[in-house]
C-alpha cells in the first residue's frame, strides 16, 4: 500500500466493511509500542435517522423514486379534466 503525496491511503474494502468505516466516519491514529493503529471513533450525535442512512431498500429504482417526488396529484387531476 502506498501513501500519496498528500499523506492519503486507501483502506481496503474488506476492512471498511468489517469495521463500518463508512464515508465521513471519524478515525484517529494511535501510536503504541512503535506501531500505529487506526481507530474508529464513536459517531457524533446526529439526527434520529443517522443510524438508518444507507440501509433502506424500497425495491424501487432511483428513477422510480424521483418520478414519485416529481408528480403532483393535484395537477394530474386538473390535466385529466376536459
Amino acid at each position: 500500500m502506498n501513501i500519496t503525496s498528500k499523506g492519503q491511503v486507501t483502506i481496503p474494502l474488506e476492512i471498511r466493511n468489517k469495521y463500518h468505516f463508512d464515508p465521513n466516519t471519524q478515525v484517529e491514529f494511535v501510536e503504541e509500542n512503535d506501531r500505529v493503529y487506526l481507530k474508529g471513533l464513536a459517531p457524533a450525535a446526529g439526527t434520529r435517522f443517522s443510524g438508518l442512512r444507507g440501509r433502506a431498500d424500497s425495491g424501487m429504482s432511483t428513477e422510480e423514486i424521483l418520478a414519485l417526488t416529481r408528480s403532483d396529484p393535484e395537477m394530474d387531476s386538473l390535466a385529466s379534466q376536459p
